[in-house]
């Protein structure tokens, strides 16, 4: 069951009641797990890019659709590489402002996971 996305402020992002004050990813079977940054730290110095090591992290085995909140001022991104691995995966990918990623979320359906960057 995917959880619900009840609010976000900047530094943090309310699921299903619970405050998380940090980067968080949601997986297929509903849970909240802590997103894995330094994956993409230690290629890129920022966790703003999302790597390849970091796209393999995330991705699951039957995902379809992968949605992504940017951050509150969209600086998350995907690399080229992490792009083209989503792409052969077949998981579409969604980057939205963390101020419109939980309508999208909430709404969405399927087999569905997401990562979400609560700062910047």
């Amino acid at each position: 069951m995917k959880p619900t996305i009840d609010r976000t402020t900047f530094g943090a992002i309310t699921i299903e009641g619970a405050v998380y004050e940090r980067d968080v990813m949601i997986r297929l079977n509903g849970q909240v797990k802590k997103r894995k940054k330094k994956l993409s730290k230690a290629v890129y110095g920022t966790s703003h890019t999302i790597s390849l090591a970091e796209a393999k992290h995330i991705y699951q085995k039957g995902a379809e659709r992968l949605i992504i909140g940017a951050g509150q001022y969209s600086t998350v991104a995907l690399s080229d590489a992490a792009a083209d691995y989503f792409k052969r995966k077949q998981c579409q990918v969604e980057l939205l402002p963390m101020g419109e990623v939980i309508r999208v979320w909430n709404a969405a359906e399927g087999a569905v996971i997401g990562l979400f960057h609560v700062t910047c």
